[in-house]
């Protein structure tokens, strides 16, 4: 009889190899720091890269303190401290142009005197729903959705009536509310799964087309979009995007809609900027199910309206939070949810000295074809 062999470790692959320490922190997704007895960086993951936004080579050799400083007095005092440990909540740090909420965690290593090992995890972004009373308010959608599809079909009908009486060179807008009114149905059948887990079909896709696409929408359904300037800088080298193109229609559709009602707001001349980059330099990535997903593309929407309340900035992802008097507070958590279906990101930033609102995707590259 053969011996029985050595069992294998709980969470070790086929092979039988446990991660090591550095494979397990580069793979956490919140950004972790190590800074030796000067507070100067000596090592970081990649998550710390994205929150910072500054590659490996840029970050290390520079002090913490000058990277997300200046911080609260206190914070700083302690940081000084060699061997004190730390743990800051809801801590205001400032990362480049931009402002950020996070946690902030500073562990001593007892072997290394002075060397610390310091932990960021943002606030806001990536909100999980919350437990209790979760599903109850993402089935309110569902209800909605049924609804609303008895007098889309009948809007739909009248289009189709409507395009047989128009001349040619308006069958087009006929055609336009067809087409919405199919889009919009499509949507209703996702927001009837917003609570789920599964996933829509997602396909190699131009992101460029959807958000033109999107931005026409905009300006057939919305005088006022005539009032803002929209600003497209484009990567034209970009490749295509693995996402589901209704749901990445639908997604720029909200933020560009959301970007002209704050920018209106603004009280000066109102301007939107729709930006798409491949973020090279930096393993942006997410956590989905068990495996990181690298998200190398990204489209940026940004306002120069008021931006979002402070109080409100930490939930805007949360279903029936709005900062709009007559919002009802589903139209980013839907976004969330298309996003993440999507296995992509979406995040938020208010830059104070430029006046700007940024709503970021990411989201991940499609494999190219051969």
């Amino acid at each position: 009889m053969k011996a029985p062999g050595k069992p294998r470790a709980a969470g070790a692959n086929a092979s039988g190899a446990v991660p090591d320490a550095r494979s397990q922190i580069t793979g956490m997704i919140f950004a972790v720091l190590l800074i030796d007895e000067d507070g100067v960086i000596t090592e970081v993951n990649h998550a710390a890269e994205n929150l910072l936004g500054t590659s490996a080579s840029r970050l290390i050799g520079t002090r913490l303190i000058d990277r997300i400083g200046p911080l609260d007095a206190r914070v700083e005092a302690r940081l000084r401290e060699g061997d004190e440990a730390l743990v800051a909540r809801d801590l205001a740090i400032t990362t480049g142009t931009s402002e950020a909420r996070i946690n902030l965690t500073v562990s001593p290593l007892g072997s290394y005197p002075g060397w610390r090992v310091v932990t960021i995890s943002e606030i806001g972004h990536e909100v999980p729903v919350r437990q209790q009373g979760g599903e109850a308010m993402l089935g309110a959608p569902a209800v909605l959705a049924h609804e609303i599809k008895n007098p889309l079909a009948a809007i739909r009908g009248a289009g189709q009536l409507i395009a047989r009486k128009l001349p040619d060179a308006d069958k087009k807008l006929a055609r336009m509310i067809t087409d919405e009114v199919d889009r919009i149905a499509r949507l209703i059948d996702r927001m009837q799964q917003l609570g789920s887990t599964r996933t829509g079909a997602v396909e190699p896709c131009n992101p460029h087309e959807a958000i033109r696409s999107a931005i026409a929408t905009m300006r057939a359904a919305s005088s006022e979009l005539g009032e803002v300037v929209i600003h497209e800088e484009f990567d034209p080298s970009l490749p295509p995007v693995l996402a589901n193109r209704d749901a990445l229609e639908q997604v720029l559709i909200n933020l560009v809609s959301n970007a002209r009602d704050a920018a209106i707001g603004g009280g000066g001349p109102a301007e939107i900027v729709v930006q798409t980059r491949f973020v090279s330099g930096l393993a942006f990535s997410a956590i989905r199910q068990g495996r990181a997903v690298p998200l190398p593309i990204e489209i940026t929407v940004s306002d120069n309206g008021p931006g979002i309340e402070p109080a409100l900035r930490d939930h805007v992802f949360e279903p029936f939070v709005s900062s709009k008097p007559s919002g009802q507070g589903l139209g980013l958590s839907l976004v969330r949810k298309l996003v993440r279906d999507m296995s992509g990101n979406i995040s938020h930033e208010r830059d104070t000295r430029a006046g700007l609102t940024h709503f970021r995707l990411h989201l991940p590259q499609a494999a190219r074809q051969n």
